[in-house]
């Protein structure tokens, strides 16, 4: 029985990684397959592999969902805030089911097959959205791209999360090129393109920008460190003096502040940017008129107010409607664990950043995800979505295997 389960377990692992973005087709596999994981756990795990949770980070991490658990029971909201817990959960709950599959080397074995899951499920939901686009293009008639209702329309998943998906493609086929010639790189970079091409053709601004940081932290690993650190800080010097232009511009300031009511033509076409505007306008607002507690307001509460908010500031009448229906939350990770579990989840989550940047800064790959990580979390509630808590515990497996490959190597140097 347990030879047969480490057969399966790995294909498990691997099937969900694949099929996570068209969870809404088929919403009880991914169920099923975290069930299966979690039922052979105990038959294929060994007391070794639980040496490789013993770091900082996770330690970290686990600390931040005892105190979400704890201070929301206490304060006698533990039914309402358990749904976004149980994500948080989640999230390393893979990253502890995935230790009887580590392997040593981040790069290779299951871990890379892993990886080969994860270039295979992006390159599905392109085709897959691809399709719908033609579909919808030809039964419409039109064709418009960008930010379109038509595009929104053909997308497998939210744009955010196949954004982060055909990041995550593009970061690991250009770890996975050789230096020297290999048959393989062709593909790898063919990949590259396609998911970099997709991106830019459904407008995924957060993604764009994600690639951007990405391409400057890699300035800091390689050869000839120090032009490449050179380019990298004058790059976010430019981005830097840009944005203090652009704020000490008082026609700026204005269209800003006035962009509840008559918001200008470029943020009008950006309903990601106008969105995450009044949204963060709003939160600011709780933060300094109803002076958040040290133990938080509760997810749920946090999200009745922000209602309130759109309802009492957005004048206009179907701006107001579309943010009070859709009941939008904070869209930022760190804001929404300070107004809804208070001050220490916000540090706990800070420290299991810094910890695991701590541990893997050396490596390319490791840090890059942790990049990817808090460029979401700046603009999205991960925890919110179930697809984001698989994509962030997929985020702590390469970050728990990378230290593991890194403590190895000093191991036996030793």
């Amino acid at each position: 029985m347990r030879i047969l389960l480490s057969a399966i377990y790995p294909f498990a692992f691997l099937l969900l990684y694949l099929i996570i973005p068209f969870d809404n087709y088929i919403r009880v596999l991914p169920n099923i397959l975290v069930a299966v994981l979690v039922i052979a756990f105990p038959f294929v795990v060994k007391k070794d592999d639980f040496k490789k949770l013993k770091s900082l980070p996770i330690l970290a991490f686990f600390g931040l969902i005892v105190y979400l658990l704890i201070n929301s029971y206490f304060a006698g909201r533990f039914d309402e805030d358990i749904t976004v817990i149980n994500k948080v959960m989640v999230a390393l709950g893979l990253a502890v089911l995935y230790i009887p599959v580590s392997d040593v080397n981040p790069s290779s074995g299951w871990a890379g097959k892993i990886n080969s899951a994860i270039i295979f499920s992006a390159l599905a939901a392109i085709i897959f959205s691809v399709y719908n686009f033609v579909l919808i293009t030809d039964a419409t008639g039109s064709f418009s791209l960008g930010e379109s209702p038509q595009v929104v329309e053909s997308l497998l998943i939210d744009r955010l999360y196949l954004g982060m998906l055909s990041t995550f493609s593009i970061l690991i086929s250009f770890q996975a090129i050789k230096k020297k010639y290999h048959p393989n790189n062709n593909y790898y970079l063919a990949n590259i393109l396609v998911n970099a091409l997709f991106i830019v053709l459904m407008a995924s601004k957060i993604a764009m920008v994600t690639l951007f940081v990405l391409l400057l932290v890699g300035q800091f690993y390689g050869q000839r460190k120090i032009w490449k650190i050179a380019i990298a800080l004058g790059a976010i010097a430019a981005v830097v003096v840009l944005f203090f232009v652009i704020k000490s511009d008082t026609d700026f300031e204005t269209s800003i502040k006035e962009s509840k009511n008559n918001p200008p033509a470029f943020i009008e076409s950006s309903l990601t940017y106008e969105l995450r505007a009044v949204v963060w306008g709003c939160a600011q607002q709780i933060i300094n008129e109803d002076e958040v507690p040290f133990n938080g307001i509760g997810f749920y509460n946090t999200k009745e107010k922000l209602v309130s908010c759109y309802d009492s500031q957005i004048s206009n009448p179907e701006k107001r409607e579309r943010f009070t229906t859709k009941r939008y939350n904070t869209h930022n990770q760190f804001l929404d664990f300070y107004l809804s579990a208070g001050f220490i989840a916000l540090l706990l989550f800070l420290v299991f950043i810094c910890f695991s940047f701590l541990s893997v800064r050396k490596q390319f790959f490791p840090t890059a995800m942790l990049t990817i990580l808090v460029v979401y979390c700046m603009v999205e509630n991960v925890f919110h979505r179930q697809i984001g808590a698989y994509y962030l515990g997929y985020i702590i497996i390469a970050l728990t295997s990378s230290a593991n490959h890194l403590k190895n190597n000093k191991a036996k140097i030793e």
